[in-house]
């Protein structure tokens, strides 16, 4: 499991989703991707999103793309 976070501190947005590009473009198969946006003052709401969308949805999130915000969750395939 990779964090943005972790592994690209201070990233722009910009290149933020350019990460998910890339996830498409390579065609990266027998994965799963949840991306998080988010603002560090909404921390409790997100974590409540997650766990909501993973009581609810675990199964239906394997070879997805999942952007999950406060506000919203869109999940995509992976697979083409």
């Amino acid at each position: 499991m990779y964090s943005i976070a972790e592994t690209s501190p201070g990233i722009k947005d910009d290149e933020d989703k350019d990460f998910g590009e890339w996830v498409f473009a390579h065609k990266e198969k027998d994965i799963s991707v949840i991306l998080l946006r988010y603002k560090f003052p909404d921390t409790s709401k997100i974590i409540k999103v997650i766990i909501e969308l993973l009581n609810t949805q675990l199964s239906e999130l394997k070879g997805k793309f999942t952007v999950i915000t406060v506000n919203k969750i869109r999940i995509r395939d992976l697979k083409p």
